[in-house]
């Protein structure tokens, strides 16, 4: 009986050495460092010992032009604020533009009326109070430099320029005398551009149409011989068979003034044409010519 429990005792300690055997190898197997664990820890050494290699001061040094690195690359992404950016396109707009926005303003050129035919529609910026439409100022503008290229293209021997609204004569007479381009104010006689019998028949390659309301007969007759247009255009007009529209009041002798001082300068330059060009208070009105 003895030897029977001795035996017990034995089997029970040596189940109880295999569990702790076993416990230790798991705890062994878990405290021992993976194959990365082990890679990383050298890189960190590795950094370490080249730290460890310099001096205070180097080190000093180093992190010192690290700074100004940084700080040289944030100035160079530093973005531009949007209201500085919008300032610098209005500036660039008012530098480019033909003539400062001032006299645009000034001469009423941005006034249309209180009709809008589809034509014009895209030009029109807003309606003031009492109805009457308002141009974009940068439209006009850009569109009276497509007009000048436009007329550039053609000799003044072949052009013709027409106005029978009276606030317009002054300023196409001197436009006329200036560049040599024939000019019809007040009446133009029907047939001159279609009927060959008739003994003022002459052919044209450019017609100038200041109002197509009042000048239809002509732009008529240009239209019938397939020749070419350049039309002012107000908010109330249409601009069906025009070539290139300029957009502007043409009803104002102050605006019209404006818009042929521009054809007149434009032409001169690209022709080559040396003449003495009046100041734009002369092609307004505000000054007489001597």
């Amino acid at each position: 009986m003895v030897k029977a429990k001795e035996e017990q005792i034995d089997e029970e300690l040596l189940k109880k050495a295999e569990a702790e055997s076993k416990e230790t190898e798991v705890k062994e197997k878990k405290e021992k460092p993976s194959k990365e664990d082990i890679k990383e820890s050298k890189e960190k050494v590795e950094i370490k010992n080249k730290i460890s290699g310099l001096s205070a001061e180097e080190i000093e040094q180093k992190k010192k032009t690290i700074l100004e690195k940084v700080k040289k690359l944030k100035g160079k992404v530093e973005e531009t604020k949007t209201e500085d950016l919008k300032e610098q396109v209005k500036v660039k707009k008012k530098e480019d533009m033909l003539v400062p926005l001032e006299e645009y303003v000034k001469a009423g050129i941005y006034l249309g009326t209180r009709v809008v035919t589809p034509a014009m529609k895209p030009f029109v910026y807003r309606r003031r109070a009492d109805g009457l439409a308002i141009f974009n100022t940068d439209l006009i503008d850009e569109k009276l430099k497509e007009g000048i290229e436009y007329l550039n293209k053609f000799d003044a021997k072949d052009i013709i320029v027409v106005c029978k609204r009276q606030a317009g004569w002054n300023a196409v007479r001197m436009f006329s005398e200036i560049t040599g381009i024939r000019a019809f104010t007040k009446k133009y006689p029907a047939g001159n551009l279609t009927n060959t019998n008739l003994p003022d028949f002459f052919e044209n390659e450019l017609t100038i149409v200041t109002d197509h309301w009042l000048d239809k007969n002509v732009l008529n007759d240009t239209l019938k011989v397939n020749k070419n247009v350049l039309m002012i255009c107000d908010t109330n007009n249409f601009s069906k068979g025009a070539d290139q529209v300029i957009i502007g009041n043409n009803k104002s002798a102050k605006s019209l003034g404006v818009i042929y001082y521009l054809l007149t300068k434009g032409y001169c330059k690209a022709k080559k044409i040396k003449a003495n060009i009046p100041d734009l208070e002369y092609w307004t009105g505000e000054k007489e010519l001597k």
